[in-house]
């Protein structure tokens, strides 16, 4: 049986190179310690015997050689271009069997989120995870076929519009929807997560 594979988005969490929109109100560095700390409290949240986790590393060098995140989670680099790209890059590289992908910044994922996701490609060929925002938590493929070139293409990402974008990408695959989740960019976003343990700056 293929494993499963849950690959978890990630950047060297350098002041001014990461969350850059909240840092713009509480400060760079202090949301790039939020960011590494919350991507340790997601780590946390999704590990599970039922599938690999992989980290997706940017910047490429930096991210393949730093001491930031676990050692023990192996990694791949998340390449160039702009995120549909990148993802289309993680898919073609991931091991064999369904893969999950998804960002780090967003502190409601549980176990449970994911298997959901991974239980849904079980009779589908894709599945999102909608944001609050119109873009997308989650992204998986169940892949017995090669990933479409045109995978992501004209995505009008940091938009209302990446979800409906990327499903018309995918309009003659059987596609499932999730949890609609919210991540975080402002100090708003994170007030929503006051009082379920999440990370706060």
């Amino acid at each position: 049986m293929r494993r499963k594979t849950l690959v978890v988005m990630v950047k060297e969490p350098l002041p001014g190179r990461v969350k850059t929109r909240l840092g713009h109100e509480i400060g760079m560095t202090r949301a790039a310690w939020w960011f590494r700390h919350q991507v340790a409290f997601l780590l946390r949240s999704v590990a599970d015997p039922r599938w690999d986790i992989v980290l997706a590393v940017t910047p490429d060098r930096a991210g393949l050689a730093s001491r930031v995140w676990p050692a023990h989670l192996p990694r791949l680099a998340q390449g160039a271009g702009d995120l549909g790209d990148r993802m289309r890059h993680i898919f073609r590289s991931a091991q064999k069997g369904p893969v999950c992908i998804i960002g780090a910044d967003i502190p409601g994922i549980r176990r449970q989120h994911i298997n959901a996701a991974f239980r849904a490609l079980g009779n589908h060929d894709a599945v999102f995870g909608p944001a609050t925002d119109g873009g997308f938590w989650l992204v998986g493929l169940k892949r017995p076929a090669p990933v479409p070139p045109a995978l992501f293409a004209n995505v009008r990402w940091s938009s209302e519009h990446a979800l409906s974008d990327s499903l018309t990408r995918l309009k003659d695959a059987r596609v499932s929807k999730i949890d609609v989740l919210r991540d975080v960019d402002t100090m708003a976003d994170l007030a929503c997560f006051a009082h379920d343990g999440a990370i706060r700056p």
